[in-house]
């Protein structure tokens, strides 16, 4: 019974995960467009993606990767997430580098920029904290407190950041990718009670 539960979980993630990047796939919005933006694009939905698989491996919450496989893995996956950042910022340079100035520099007209660049400004923070952790001699909560203030910036600019985008990504699964993002995110940080004072366990 639990193997089948197992089953039906890793099922589930998959085609929540598929179906946004699929209904993507046939979005007219990509015709005309160039190869280097349309890798852009399907980056920043692959980053969404992996912010929907991180809090789950952070709780321990997908079967057979509890405890530390799943910490350990949630690490990769967020070197995957500052890979697909960098692609989809580097994508879109190559394309329209004014636009990408004007956006890094908070001058840009469109919000949904400030929202993007703040997710992305927060996630390279939390890789540099977890490269230079012990260099900076942080303790454990405080550090599981920084990453969690860090992971809240990230989800909230980047669910604020794809909501107001009218892109390649389809609207209904746009908006159900992005609901889960934030329940899994809040469900994780309640779970872990971050700001107890009980002693946290090492990540």
């Amino acid at each position: 019974m639990s193997r089948m539960r197992g089953y039906l979980v890793w099922g589930v993630l998959v085609i929540v995960i598929a179906i946004p990047i699929l209904a993507a796939a046939t979005s007219p919005l990509l015709a005309w467009r160039q190869p280097v933006y349309i890798v852009a694009g399907f980056a920043g939905v692959a980053g969404m993606a992996l912010l929907l698989v991180q809090p789950l491996l952070a709780g321990g919450y997908l079967p057979g990767l509890a405890g530390t496989r799943g910490r350990r893995l949630h690490r990769y996956t967020g070197t995957l997430l500052i890979a697909a950042v960098l692609l989809h910022v580097g994508g879109l340079w190559i394309t329209s580098p004014p636009d990408v100035v004007d956006a890094l520099l908070f001058r840009s007209p469109t919000p949904f920029s400030v929202w993007g660049v703040l997710a992305m400004w927060a996630v390279l923070t939390a890789a540099f904290l977890a490269g230079f952790r012990r260099r900076l001699r942080l303790t454990v909560r405080s550090w599981r407190r920084a990453h969690t203030i860090l992971a809240i910036v990230i989800v909230t600019g980047s669910v604020v950041h794809a909501l107001l985008i009218e892109g390649t990504m389809e609207i209904m699964t746009k908006f159900a990718l992005c609901a889960l993002v934030v329940i899994a995110t809040v469900k994780v940080i309640v779970d872990l009670k971050v700001w107890t004072k009980r002693p946290p366990r090492e990540v």
